[in-house]
């Protein structure tokens, strides 16, 4: 082959490589889909490895890293127009994607040198493997709470959450990134059986011609006594694509304004999805001292 060519064909062989693994990815994408597993590490870890493998298997590239790299950042600015996914799921599932891409990489790259005999193939590729299996095989702990405590005067704080949620505005820059943010609440009283229902930001799909989908959340007072009430989750089309929020404890016994969410996680892998989750929970929790500390 003459030498100016070579180039040539490099060059699209590298795009023939990543045009099959963007397209292995969204053939995964709707299998897991119809498998009800698209909430399993298999689709998080799984989808970033097989485009990382299968574009160092076909492309041959001379940086397998640069081109892993390159090839899921073009996956995920298609995954918003062609699969109408929104901007948190896109921004939570980034750092995770880039990270699996990296250590499959890497792993090919120690085989080509190594000849499948170096030792982070001993290490890299056991450990890819059980973080694939997560949520379909083992699960770390679902159920969790998180908790924020403010100082606060009992009889404001009491008449604020009797009254209709007034909302202010979200300060938290982690919750800023497309989080859903409320608008507005209905309802009054701390009564058992007393409701909410607040109105949310409408979900912005990142799908072509996708519309705007309303979100909101009902709660219903299901415990309360002198200085606590307990908020049960009945229906929720705001955080159900993310996590299943069950209830919001709001105690201010003892002179300070605590308010505990307790939720599940649906989302694996734990380890990654755990701490975000937990983190943008708190966050909330935070936002709801501040609303209601009076």
């Amino acid at each position: 082959m003459e030498p100016e060519r070579q180039p040539q064909m490099r060059a699209r062989w590298t795009l023939a490589g990543v045009l099959v693994a963007l397209f292995a990815a969204m053939l995964l994408d709707r299998v897991l889909h119809e498998g009800h597993l698209e909430q399993t590490a298999l689709f998080y870890v799984g989808i970033p490895a097989v485009i990382a493998v299968t574009v160092a298997l076909t492309a041959r590239p001379r940086s397998t890293i640069g081109m892993v790299m390159a090839s899921i950042t073009v996956a995920l600015a298609l995954a918003g127009p062609l699969l109408g996914e929104g901007i948190v799921c896109l921004v939570m599932a980034a750092p995770l994607f880039y990270l699996v891409g990296l250590l499959v990489a890497l792993l090919v790259d120690e085989v080509r040198r190594h000849r499948g005999k170096g030792r982070m193939n001993l290490l890299l590729a056991p450990l890819l493997v059980a973080a694939t299996l997560e949520g379909t095989a083992v699960s770390l702990p679902r159920d969790n709470e998180v908790s924020v405590t403010a100082g606060a005067t009992a009889a404001n704080v009491e008449r604020t959450l009797a009254a209709e949620p007034r909302f202010g505005p979200v300060e938290s820059r982690f919750l800023s990134l497309g989080f859903p943010r409320p608008l507005r609440a209905e309802g009054t009283g701390l009564a058992v059986g007393d409701t909410r229902k607040i109105i949310f930001t409408p979900r912005r799909s990142l799908g072509i011609g996708a519309p705007l989908e309303p979100r909101s959340m009902i709660l219903r007072v299901s415990e309360r006594m002198p200085g606590r009430v307990v908020f049960a989750v009945v229906e929720d089309t705001t955080l159900a694509r993310w996590l299943d929020l069950r209830r919001a404890t709001f105690d201010w016994r003892s002179g300070r304004l605590t308010v505990t969410l307790a939720y599940r996680r649906t989302f694996d892998p734990g380890w990654y999805f755990g701490p975000l989750q937990s983190y943008a929970l708190s966050e909330a929790a935070g936002y709801l001292v501040k609303t209601f500390a009076g």
